[in-house]
């Protein structure tokens, strides 16, 4: 597989994105997520973005897209900007390829269709820490530790990584960030993580979605493993 370099430059951002629109799947910066692309219209993209900026943007389809997939039905506003972290070109045109996370982004304009693949004009969004939620912050994260070691209980093959990560000095944005991605939620539940740019508030929300207390107490208990949880996940289809 081809490897590129994966930093990133908000100021040497274009603004302009390709847009990989996906009814059930919602990336997340930080994050990798293995793709496997076959369809015409997102190969270009592909090839596209292989020969400039390895630059592709994640968006959920929103509800209706049945009528319309072929065409350009309506997405959801915010995205995940992500990086092609690595590729494989397989002989008949198709890709393999993993997809780092690294921004979350608004949609505000698509452009003219003068491409087979979308492309919309994007802001960038920022992670939020309020000074209001500095006191209760350090448990936030702890809890949100508890719950994550209980959401991948049942993948012991990637016990000792896990360890490494919660060892590190992860922010609370990062943290939450993982949490999200490997925990067992409906799409539309991720995407209003996605789109929360305050922090804490993202905290508490992922700890309510997974069944544990947004509320914080002087107690950190893990929440249940979601049933079927899989960590990294499969390669997603186009």
């Amino acid at each position: 597989m081809a490897e590129f370099d994966l930093s990133f430059d908000p100021s040497s951002f274009s603004g302009v994105v390709r847009v990989f629109p996906l009814p059930n799947l919602v990336l997340f910066p930080h994050v990798i997520q293995p793709l496997h692309i076959f369809e015409p219209r997102y190969k270009a993209m592909m090839e596209e973005a292989l020969a400039s900026d390895q630059l592709i943007a994640m968006a959920l389809l929103a509800p209706g897209w049945e009528e319309n997939y072929d065409g350009r039905p309506r997405l959801h506003s915010v995205a995940c900007l992500g990086r092609v972290a690595t590729h494989q070109r397989l002989p008949d045109g198709r890709f393999n390829l993993l997809l780092l996370g690294l921004r979350r982004v608004r949609l505000v304009r698509e452009l003219p269709p003068a491409k087979l693949f979308r492309e919309a004009e994007v802001e960038l969004l920022e992670d939020i820490y309020s000074a209001d939620g500095e006191p209760l912050r350090a448990q936030l994260q702890a809890r949100l530790v508890a719950a994550f070691k209980g959401q991948l209980a049942r993948a012991p093959q990637v016990e000792e990584h896990l360890e490494q990560l919660l060892a590190a000095d992860v922010s609370l944005g990062m943290l939450t960030d993982l949490v999200s991605h490997a925990a067992t939620l409906e799409p539309e539940i991720k995407l209003s993580l996605l789109a929360e740019t305050n922090v804490d508030e993202r905290a508490k929300r992922l700890l309510a979605a997974m069944g544990a207390h947004a509320l914080i107490g002087p107690h950190l208990a893990a929440a249940p493993p979601a049933a079927g949880a899989k960590y990294p996940p499969d390669f997603s289809r186009n």
